[in-house]
């Protein structure tokens, strides 16, 4: 379900990229504006990040192989952070050099209607893709802030789609202004600090992506929603006596790998304790589809305090 609406998000955050790009290489080498070549930069980078994002949900569909047996989910978080990384390197990167190109030297807009018309239909493509994606991470988010949601989110293709897109229309707004006030006050420097605006505002979005897309990757423990779920049916089992921890690590969006420590009824046999493992799994698996793998360790509280305080 995750991994198909963040495809979703992806591919219409695709096409519209890379219908953008070339519309703002085309005004920017039309009119000279140092702002709008710093757009279309962006967007092209912007096309090829959610072509690496497609790149790594294929790569993490792949089913588990003897050196890899819990899959390949991470490689989606390890994806996400490389583009991430090229955001910062080459959209905040070229749109410093090109902000502080036009300062040195420093060449009027021409036609600057063409800039307009341009960051107009832009607009329309960008806010039509952040619509999307706004819409598919609300389903997610429920009554958090997106603030707290960016935080807590797992599916990072999502959330990165979500903020190019909002990064990408900020940027329009900052080189609309940079347009106007070069072309009207007759200071062409004007459209270079708008590109260096531009560098700036993908700079601190690529910091915010790359910290998140980190956390993933090293790996993160599911929601409370879902861990509080756990230990209520875990608590409810029949035969266990008390749930003394358990750990869980997100592999991808829609994939968690669960440990149990469980303390069972001193009158269980070892076939009856097999039995109650297996009915546990099986309404943990039916709660929670994303349970990729689970492993239910029986033992005593005394026993999983004296691990947990020495694992060595």
């Amino acid at each position: 379900m995750a991994a198909a609406s963040s495809k979703r998000v992806i591919y219409a955050a695709l096409a519209g990229n890379f219908l953008i790009a070339i519309t703002k290489f085309g005004a920017a080498f039309w009119t000279g504006s140092s702002a709008m070549l710093s757009e279309g930069v962006h967007s092209l980078v912007d096309t090829g990040n959610q072509g690496l994002l497609l790149y790594g949900h294929w790569r993490a569909d792949r089913p588990p192989d003897d050196l890899h047996p819990l899959g390949f989910g991470r490689e989606l978080y390890f994806w996400s952070f490389i583009v991430a990384l090229l955001v910062f390197a080459l959209g905040a990167g070229v749109s410093l050099y090109e902000g502080i190109a036009q300062i040195i030297d420093k060449h009027p807009i021409t036609d600057p209607a063409v800039n307009y018309v341009v960051i107009a239909v832009s607009a329309v493509f960008e806010g039509t893709s952040w619509l999307i994606a706004r819409r598919e991470f609300n389903k997610f988010r429920g009554d958090q802030s997106y603030y707290q949601a960016f935080r807590r989110s797992k599916n990072a293709p999502l959330f990165l789609v979500l903020f190019e897109d909002t990064a990408a229309l900020i940027g329009l707004a900052i080189a609309l202004c940079g347009n106007v006030a070069s072309y009207h006050l007759d200071r062409p420097e004007l459209d270079g600090v708008a590109s260096l605006g531009i560098s700036l505002l993908l700079a601190v979005t690529a910091v915010m992506l790359a910290r998140e897309s980190k956390e993933l990757l090293i790996g993160e423990s599911a929601s409370a929603r879902v861990t509080k779920s756990i230990m209520e049916i875990a608590r409810k089992q029949d035969g266990v006596e008390r749930v003394n921890g358990m750990l869980t690590v997100h592999l991808a969006p829609d994939e968690i790998v669960l440990a149990l420590s469980l303390e069972f009824a001193d009158r269980l046999t070892t076939p009856e304790i097999e039995q109650r493992v297996a009915a546990l799994e099986h309404q943990l698996r039916s709660a929670h589809p994303e349970i990729v793998a689970l492993f239910v360790k029986p033992q005593s509280r005394e026993q999983y305090r004296m691990f947990r305080d020495d694992p060595h």
